[in-house]
């Protein structure tokens, strides 16, 4: 290259600006929202949109005439002092309470325990594990119309093996009072125990298998081993199973609805089944509303509980 040809690029290369750092951030912040936008638009319509137009409504009178009309006048509090004062909402409290806690721990125990027996090699393990699935991945309404089938009184599957092999046969799984709850709570443990399997499962092969062979070498038993490596070392994972089980099982309407309809005499009856009785069978949406407003302030403390445990966790 000749000197008069590179005379002029080392000019313009002395003569260039240097770039703007303000300018670059700003690309770069904007870029940022561009990538942020979508799901924040997706949210805000489908997630914020709702929930803000829920807690508005339980504040109104919100009838079906309303949908004609377009008048929902506001009343205050009575929505709410209605639910408050009705009788129903402390039952259907108490029974979402007992459904949540006895799921919870039912789920959790028994997945627990087919997790760490999976844990182990042996034949057929891979083919076992996926028939396991199969009640995780049936919907939620196909597996109650079916369970209503064989927990029937008179000519379910149930109550014919029991009377084959002469324990009983005429046992009112669905339809007493002091039985139906229990059934519910049995079937939705049924329905639980592959998720909590799956995610301790993968937990399991995420503890380092030194451990265990160190815990041999030193003459532990297996409910030392268990109590003093597998548990804690799965604290963050139980933590993650435990909070989406309740945050998923405190909700449950579809299994109420196909097995029991929140009967007999309410036996059954939910938060999850009272915002729906209230909303579509007696089309009281302001009340319906409220008990939605509870339980997602429900799913909310627990939702925060489950972030900042996972933060300490990081920590």
């Amino acid at each position: 290259m000749s000197t008069t040809t590179a005379a002029p690029a080392l000019a313009t290369a002395k003569t260039a600006k240097p770039p703007n750092p303000a300018r670059i951030r700003r690309r770069r912040r904007l870029a940022q929202w561009g990538f942020i936008a979508p799901a924040v638009i997706f949210m805000a319509l489908f997630f914020g949109y709702p929930l803000v137009r829920n807690i508005v409504m339980s504040f109104q009178h919100y009838s079906p005439s309303t949908f004609f009309t377009g008048e929902s006048p506001f009343n205050g509090t009575d929505n709410w002092s209605k639910v408050f004062n009705d009788e129903l909402f402390g039952k259907a409290l108490w029974h979402t309470i007992l459904f949540t806690i006895g799921s919870l721990i039912g789920q959790f125990c028994i997945g627990l325990g087919l997790a760490v027996f999976f844990n182990r090699r042996f034949p057929l393990n891979g083919v076992l594990r996926s028939l396991i699935l199969l009640p995780w991945l049936v919907p939620m309404v196909v597996s109650g119309v079916v369970w209503r089938r064989i927990l029937d009184q008179d000519t379910g599957v149930l109550n014919s093996f029991l009377g084959t092999i002469g324990i009983g046969g005429d046992t009112p799984w669905l339809t007493s009072t002091s039985m139906a709850l229990i059934s519910v709570i049995l079937v939705n443990i049924w329905i639980g125990i592959p998720f909590n399997m799956v995610i301790l499962y993968g937990g399991l092969q995420e503890v380092p298998k030194e451990l265990y062979e160190a815990a041999s070498l030193d003459g532990a038993s297996a409910w030392r081993t268990f109590r003093s490596i597998t548990l804690p070392m799965l604290r963050p994972v139980i933590t993650v199973v435990l909070v989406l089980g309740f945050m998923s099982t405190v909700k449950i309407l579809d299994l109420i609805l196909a097995l029991t309809d929140g009967g007999p005499a309410d036996s059954t009856q939910t938060l999850g089944t009272l915002t729906y009785q209230n909303s579509f069978v007696q089309l009281d949406f302001g009340a319906g509303a409220v008990v939605g407003n509870i339980l997602i302030l429900i799913s909310a403390v627990f939702a925060v509980f489950y972030l900042r445990a996972n933060r300490n966790e990081g920590k």
